[in-house]
């Protein structure tokens, strides 16, 4: 058995070369997202691809980790927007190093727990709308707060 039959050899060789490119194909079923959406990515400058001389697209390896984590905000209902701002601490040139995704994540969690918090407020205002029942537009602190909409004169203002 050679060294590379045996991956789990002390001195084996990786199955795939850390400089290796990967086609949008493979980028694709590797990550579980569309061809389309990739491209999409590329768009907005989240993930980087280089170009074939046949002017197709080729992801370095380490833009799988990228994806994969665009794909963790999508399901957390994170705005794309958001993704941007944290991997703007990270280049798209080579493998991010552990600081790099320390500070990343360190905008990410901000985020988040901004989000986490605003979440728990809108609860809060909910249970207590809920509970009073009043369904005043004038003094309700949830659709009106401090009765600004009445500032804008008599009538409907959201309602119509």
């Amino acid at each position: 058995m050679t060294q590379q039959e045996d991956p789990s050899g002390p001195a084996a060789t990786p199955r795939h070369a850390p400089d290796e490119l990967l086609t949008v194909g493979e980028m694709s079923d590797r990550t579980g997202v569309a061809t389309s959406a990739l491209r999409f990515y590329e768009q907005l400058g989240l993930i980087a691809a280089a170009r074939t001389s046949g002017n197709q697209r080729r992801y370095a390896r380490h833009m799988i980790r990228r994806v994969s984590l665009i794909s963790v905000a999508k399901r957390l209902g994170i705005p794309l927007v958001d993704v941007q701002h944290a991997f703007e601490a990270l280049s798209l040139d080579g493998p991010p190093t552990q600081e790099d995704w320390q500070r990343a994540s360190g905008r990410w969690k901000k985020t988040l727990e901004e989000r986490r918090l605003g979440i728990e407020r809108l609860e809060r205002e909910l249970t207590g709308c809920i509970g009073c029942g009043c369904l005043s537009m004038k003094a309700c602190g949830l659709l009106n707060p401090d009765d600004a909409l009445g500032d804008a004169g008599a009538g409907a203002r959201r309602l119509g």
